[in-house]
């Protein structure tokens, strides 16, 4: 049986769909994933902030809730989230004052967005997002960002978990490699939120207006 015809008749991938009130949430959208040289650059990582340009552009003009989420340290030693830096020493990039913790120009947050600074791979971990969200009444993320892998899928989970419909945009993630992106995002669809195209979610943002 064919992977997607087993877990169908297992019972997952059934749809969430979407609700009444989308806010978009582009995870870690830093320079770290597209600038050449860095130690988390990501080969598709530039493709993937052109697609969430424009789905920043579509909320914008739709009056929907924006949030980006970066990650942030005091200082290189990542003592904030000491097991989660020992495992991945390399997080040491996003002490603050670093420049591949910044937003690139195009996903500059515009006055009133709501930024998020977290210290671990879910952008609720840790900190006040299902609470701004609530207060919003938000009860549908739009998700793009990076890692698929990692904080995507971390934050995917999370959104499902605090009662919200996790929308990942599949051509608004990267990871460094293919297969990390792809099993993850199989397995996100199969069990934790709806993997969605990009021009569903940009219509359905347009809807919101």
């Amino acid at each position: 049986m064919e992977l997607d015809a087993d877990y169908a008749a297992a019972g997952f991938a059934r749809r969430l769909g979407w609700g009444r009130r989308p806010a978009l949430l582009l995870v870690d959208p830093v320079v770290a994933y597209t600038v050449e040289g860095s130690p988390l650059h990501l080969s598709t990582g530039t493709a993937a902030v052109g697609v969430m340009s424009e789905l920043l552009a579509a909320a914008r003009a739709a009056g929907v809730p924006v949030v980006l989420t970066g990650v942030r340290y005091a200082d290189s030693s990542c003592a904030e989230a000491p097991l989660f830096a020992a495992k991945v020493p390399v997080l040491s990039v996003f002490a603050a004052g670093g420049p591949l913790g910044e937003f690139p120009a195009e996903l500059a947050p515009a006055p009133g967005e709501h930024v998020v600074l977290k210290h671990y791979a879910s952008a609720f971990a840790g900190t006040a997002l299902a609470a701004w969200l609530t207060a919003n009444g938000v009860d549908t993320v739009v998700v793009g960002g990076f890692s698929t892998s990692g904080c995507v899928r971390a934050t995917a989970v999370d959104a499902l978990q605090h009662g919200f419909r996790p929308m990942v945009v599949r051509q608004a993630c990267a990871d460094r490699d293919p297969g990390p992106h792809e099993s993850n995002l199989f397995d996100l669809d199969a069990k934790y939120a709806d993997v969605v195209d990009l021009a569903d979610a940009l219509k359905r943002l347009a809807a919101a207006a």
